[in-house]
């Protein structure tokens, strides 16, 4: 049968097309504008990041943004650490799109966790239980994802001598390529800090920091500065804590001496004891960091609509995104500075 094409429909068609596939793309982006998508810049009190939208009700930890700030990974987890992915929102023409599960992170088989992008924002690091091949068994590796002409790639298995077949977590990576991790030691059954330098394109053999960075009963998941200046380590077992994990910084010399590690006080560190990731903003300004404290409102009355409000909204005992200026590490490094002089 011959099929005859009104070319007036077939344009309308096509408009009606054009405008639905603009109406989602715009449908995906937020009435959010603004650095640091669009929340009020803390000062010296820590407060919740992005209540409702990246805090929510759900395990929210493990921030990165961009250098250029127009990109935010965070994770997500539930059912138990069961399910666990890292989310992505990107600021367009000054507007945050709605927070998506990262490309890369959609199979529910794996665990994806702990981003982390280089200080020239052109590699995303992060942790994945995926296995290299369909021959192997996944655990917890280093991966990567380059950045080529915008977007990033599929990310590879980092290998060896960085990745074992042991367990590694939460990459923290210096100007001049240094990774630093956290390393599964079977031996001991203990998670220490490692680091590995970076010469001629290639990882050199890993080396576990002093005592004075691997702290107390366990330690795990430290952010280093991009100039190795400090590095803040979530640590537990510590003689000052102030309740289960807290996070201590130790400060590095010109000689490659790590300093005492310090407890980072009350503005960061509580009672609760999920308090085990922290980063600090590429510009410097802010620290991020997990805590599942629980919020000052409490419930009038209980009934179905209110507990239901309460599970689906942040500080309600699940772990939640906080922020402080940085200049906490400021004032820490004086004190020390002060103590050892």
């Amino acid at each position: 049968m011959k099929i005859f094409y009104n070319p007036i429909f077939l344009i309308i068609t096509i408009l009606v097309t054009a405008c639905e596939l603009n109406s989602n793309a715009s449908d995906q982006l937020l009435k959010i504008e603004g650095e640091y998508f669009g929340q009020a810049t803390p000062g010296d009190t820590a407060i919740l990041f992005a209540p409702n939208t990246i805090s929510t009700g759900m395990n929210e930890r493990d921030f990165a943004i961009s250098p250029d700030g127009n990109e935010i990974f965070f994770c997500r987890e539930v059912g138990n650490f069961k399910y666990t992915t890292i989310f992505y929102s990107q600021r367009i023409d000054n507007l945050w799109t709605t927070p998506e599960v990262f490309e890369y992170c959609v199979n529910p088989e794996y665990k994806y966790i702990e981003p982390h992008i280089s200080p020239d924002g052109s590699k995303l690091f992060f942790i994945s239980t995926m296995p290299v091949d369909s021959s192997s068994v996944g655990n917890e590796d280093i991966w990567v994802s380059v950045k080529e002409d915008g977007k990033w790639t599929n990310p590879q298995n980092l290998g060896p001598p960085v990745n074992t077949k042991s367990k590694e977590f939460f990459p923290s990576i210096t100007y001049d390529g240094t990774i630093y991790f956290t390393h599964l030691d079977t031996i001991a059954n203990e998670e220490f800090i490692y680091r590995s330098r970076y010469r001629a394109g290639k990882y050199q053999q890993p080396e576990k920091l002093c005592s004075n960075v691997n702290i107390g009963r366990a330690r795990y998941n430290a952010f280093v500065a991009a100039d190795e200046s400090y590095i803040i380590i979530p640590a537990f077992g510590m003689p000052d804590s102030y309740g289960g994990t807290d996070y201590y910084i130790s400060f590095r010399d010109s000689l490659d001496n790590w300093g005492k590690a310090v407890n980072m006080g009350p503005k960061i560190n509580s009672a609760n004891p999920k308090e085990w990731s922290a980063s600090v903003t590429p510009d410097g300004k802010f620290i991020f960091f997990m805590s599942a404290k629980m919020g000052v409102n409490t419930l009038s009355e209980l009934n179905t609509q209110s507990l239901l409000d309460f599970h689906n909204s942040p500080q309600n005992g699940n772990s939640d995104l906080y922020w402080i200026s940085s200049s906490i590490i400021e004032e820490l490094r004086l004190r020390f500075n002060n103590i050892n002089n």
